[in-house]
């Protein structure tokens, strides 16, 4: 059998296989904190593991994890918010169309297979992506009844039908973000305009909503369940060029790629603009980025600095603040 090292021995490694300095009570007390394998190993590089930081002093990568979790307290209550509001926003929409009851949307809205031929590729791949929506709302509430979840058992015990805003409290933000993708181009259009995210010209398809929680969605996971989160390694995939036209057109930041923390930052502040927070409040959110991030660069080489936050970085807070 192995032998797992000592906090200790972890410290002797990290000065003796990778160079970096680590003494005292103080760097022990840190390392246990964060420990070796969720701290050091998780922040040891940008993005990819090949693109390792260079490290002399384990007060550096204190630092990148400080800062990774201030970060990840800044963004958690304004992503909560941001979930329960897009939600509510979508209620307040479909109840002006009609009934708020799963089988009438799901027949009436949660249809935008229709728009294509019937048995074409385009038909099917939708019609699955319906019923495939239809599965998951009926897993989270099976799953969500067992749990003894009230806003579920209420409505089994009453014999009456779950309503939508009950079945919203239950699923997660990417099954809310399909549920988007299911409706119909006019209702989606419409859940855009409400939210005053529709434009002619980068909402043609009324998708621009749907696009923007699946784009926050990874963030939001990462953020919920403290995973690292400073170098935007939870991006899974490249977010569509139209959304990215769009909030450069609307913020007027140049340059928004989400290859940096700093461009989900925008995207966070444009919706709880959207949403009509107040103006010291966002400016609030903008000053306590902006000191986390110098507090990084004080902590950290310029360049490792830059690496991470992106050369433009001062010009965005710049026009963030301007848009605001």
């Amino acid at each position: 059998m192995v032998k797992g090292k000592t906090t200790n021995g972890l410290m002797r490694h990290l000065r003796e296989t990778h160079g970096i300095s680590v003494n005292g009570t103080k760097h022990k007390k840190e390392l246990l904190n964060m420990g070796y394998y969720h701290g050091y190993k998780g922040y040891r590089f940008i993005r990819q593991s090949t693109n390792r930081i260079p490290y002399n002093n384990f007060d550096e990568i204190a630092a990148v994890y400080q800062f990774d979790l201030n970060l990840k307290a800044l963004f958690y209550p304004n992503i909560m918010l941001i979930e329960t509001a897009l939600k509510n926003y979508t209620l307040e929409t479909l109840i002006k169309l009609g009934p708020v009851d799963f089988e009438y949307i799901f027949s009436h809205l949660l249809n935008d297979y229709k728009k294509h031929p019937a048995g074409s590729k385009d038909y099917r791949k939708k019609m699955k992506n319906r019923l495939a929506l239809r599965n998951k709302i009926n897993n989270a509430i099976a799953y969500n009844y067992s749990e003894q979840k009230a806003v579920i058992q209420h409505f089994f015990h009453t014999n009456k039908p779950i309503p939508l805003w009950a079945i919203f409290e239950v699923i997660s933000l990417g099954e809310f973000g399909f549920f988007l993708q299911c409706l119909n181009q006019t209702t989606r259009t419409e859940i855009a305009k409400d939210l005053g995210m529709h434009t002619t010209s980068h909402n043609q398809d009324g998708r621009i909503v749907e696009q923007i929680i699946f784009l926050i969605k990874e963030l939001r996971n990462s953020v919920a369940h403290n995973s690292v989160v400073f170098d935007c390694r939870f991006r899974k995939s490249n977010p569509p060029a139209r959304l990215k036209s769009y909030l450069q057109s609307e913020t007027s930041i140049s340059n928004i790629q989400f290859d940096n923390i700093v461009d989900y930052f925008i995207i966070v502040i444009f919706i709880l603009k959207k949403l009509g927070i107040t103006k010291t409040e966002l400016k609030r959110l903008i000053r306590n980025f902006h000191e986390e991030s110098e507090q990084l660069r004080n902590n950290i080489p310029v360049s490792v600095h830059t690496s991470i936050m992106g050369s433009d970085l001062k010009n965005k807070i710049k026009q963030l603040k301007n848009y605001i």
